[in-house]
């Protein structure tokens, strides 16, 4: 473990400063100083340093579809027959493996924590200790998922997810680490009657949920309610300053009022709800009403945290016709504060007393050179990401991971052996 980390820039009030120098004990920053040359016995960070960034929404083993959903065309309701039946494939030693090789992807692209969207009961154990091994802070989210839609029982590819009912995932949730946290899957795929009994079992620990990510979940509970999955949510007590909604697409004006009102936080998913023709949401409307803004990589077409905040700003602007809907300091605050928020983690800023988690950003590759650094996020991608420390511990060098090596063998390996494949 370094003790010293000097930077030859890093990300701190938002924006750049040149030659800050880091000192960190048991992984947490203890003194912060600027203006300073490379002393011989720190360790050198060159382009530009940014906090740790935490992905506030995935679904590790969606990562074995990418690049085989494409062929025919169809819609979301159609890719979800895929990743059924990836899920059916899934045991234990083969999610391990999955999860480990889609974790290592996310470190090496300057993710440092992630919140997993967690819906396979029993191989939570395989998450954790897919994480562990890469190093990556994890929050679990066990999910609720009662359903198959709005009063229907689950089809037969989503028994598994449902597996134990309602007591099995208040169980696998009192059971969980402190750092883990709760999620319900959707209003379509929870009923009513469960949904005001979540509170009481998820208390204060962060609390996810997929909201109107589609037009035909809208329409379903407007049958079945006579309103929209966000006022369902606000009546059962979900929302609040412990829950963020994922996806948040398809909203009217009350509800983008109702989410910030309570402080609900929002997390987008660009580069999902593209591949997947969800939709661009409302995310200007939603930070000003009051949402705390996180960005994921959800099913993983793309594992590239700078994506992600481009996706979302240009979304912005084609929705709009106006550029500039986020400034790219905003985009790197949802990357950093606002995704460790949603996690129920502390991090996101270069601080005394903040945990010492640093993504080392190159500035002179053919995507960033010339480049203001200050708006580095609108012109890097995860290729450019050189080094990562995670706790004080460098853990990605050089865009290797230090101990486990390539990405790439490992995730064709894994995704081989239990992912797409039959």
């Amino acid at each position: 473990m370094t003790d010293r980390f000097w930077c030859e820039l890093a990300w701190l009030d938002q924006a750049p400063v040149a030659g800050v120098l880091l000192e960190q004990r048991d992984g947490v920053i203890t003194a912060l100083t600027t203006g300073n040359p490379a002393p011989p016995d720190a360790h050198r960070l060159s382009g530009l340093v940014l906090p740790g960034l935490a992905n506030a929404h995935s679904h590790a083993f969606h990562r074995a579809l990418r690049g085989r959903t494409h062929g025919d065309g169809g819609t979301f309701w159609t890719w979800r027959e895929a990743m059924y039946g990836v899920a059916q494939r899934l045991d234990e030693d083969r999610y391990h493996e999955l999860a480990t090789a889609t974790f290592t992807e996310m470190l090496c692209a300057g993710w440092t924590a992630v919140a997993e969207f967690h819906y396979l009961p029993g191989l939570s154990d395989a998450v954790r200790s897919a994480a562990d091994r890469v190093g990556i802070r994890l929050v679990l989210l066990e999910t609720l998922y009662l359903a198959g839609g709005i009063g229907r029982d689950p089809d037969p590819v989503q028994k598994r997810f449902a597996a134990g009912g309602f007591d099995g995932w208040a169980d696998r949730v009192a059971a969980g680490r402190d750092t883990d946290g709760a999620a319900v899957h959707s209003v379509r795929a929870v009923p009513l009657d469960a949904l005001l009994q979540v509170r009481g079992v998820v208390e204060s620990r962060p609390l996810h949920v997929h909201l109107s990510e589609q037009p035909a979940e809208n329409d379903a509970c407007r049958d079945a309610y006579g309103t929209t999955p966000t006022q369902v949510l606000a009546a059962a007590g979900v929302l609040g300053p412990h829950t963020t909604a994922v996806h948040a697409t398809h909203l009217d004006p009350a509800d983008i009022t109702m989410l910030g009102a309570t402080g609900t936080g929002v997390c987008f998913c660009p580069t999902t709800e593209a591949d997947l023709a969800d939709g661009i949401g409302p995310a200007r409307e939603l930070v000003d009403a009051g949402s705390r803004l996180s960005l994921g990589s959800d099913q993983h077409a793309v594992i590239d945290p700078f994506a992600e905040a481009r996706g979302l700003e240009y979304g912005e602007r084609l929705r709009t016709g106006q550029r500039g809907r986020f400034a790219p300091a905003e985009l790197v605050a949802a990357l950093g504060i606002g995704g460790h928020a949603a996690l129920g983690l502390p991090g996101g800023a270069l601080a005394v007393g903040a945990p010492c988690d640093l993504v080392a950003v190159q500035l002179d590759s053919a995507r960033t050179a010339g480049a203001d650094p200050a708006q580095l996020v609108m012109t890097a991608s995860a290729s450019d990401v050189r080094d990562v420390v995670v706790a004080g511990r460098m853990l990605v060098h050089d865009a290797r991971h230090v101990e486990l090596g390539d990405t790439g063998p490992r995730l064709a390996a894994a995704i081989a052996a239990g992912g797409a494949h039959g």
